[in-house]
């Protein structure tokens, strides 16, 4: 029964959008950019915490054909995107997923994302021990316009 109750709990707070915890991995503020007609990719940006130190490995999500990690960065005087294997998540630190920096990327989106939908995400995990867990993550899609950290636009 114990057990039972847990998993309503973290159902409840993914369908809500609030902090997903479990295996000493925290998930907070996940939200997804929403799209226009004919757009076939978009990024996902949440804050992730591991209390003993982790590695987000990859994603997954029934929304896309394919998802990755990506990074963006200056390189020289232009924006640059890539893709990278892994994020590493120092113990105790908050990563933050955010617009012009590391966020999950969407692609060959499988329909278009509109503001208010919810799209689920599979974060894949490993400890430092080896072993990989994976978090489901429920993320909000806020408006096309929205800004890092913000609230969505009205």
């Amino acid at each position: 029964m114990r057990s039972f109750a847990r998993w309503l709990v973290f159902i409840a707070a993914a369908a809500a959008g609030t902090a997903v915890q479990t295996e000493g991995i925290t998930v907070s503020g996940a939200w997804v950019r929403g799209t226009v007609q004919g757009q076939t990719a978009t990024g996902a940006y949440m804050q992730l915490k591991s209390a003993d130190g982790a590695t987000l490995v990859g994603a997954d999500s029934p929304a896309a054909g394919i998802v990755e990690i990506h990074e963006m960065r200056m390189e020289g005087n232009t924006m640059r995107m890539r893709g990278v294997d892994k994020l590493e998540l120092p113990a105790g630190q908050a990563v933050e997923l955010k617009p012009g920096g590391y966020h999950v990327m969407l692609m060959d989106l499988k329909a278009p994302l509109k503001k208010g939908d919810t799209v689920a995400i599979k974060l894949k995990v490993r400890s430092k021990s080896g072993q990989t867990q994976d978090i489901e993550v429920k993320a909000e899609v806020r408006d096309v316009a929205a800004a890092a950290g913000g609230p969505s636009k009205h």
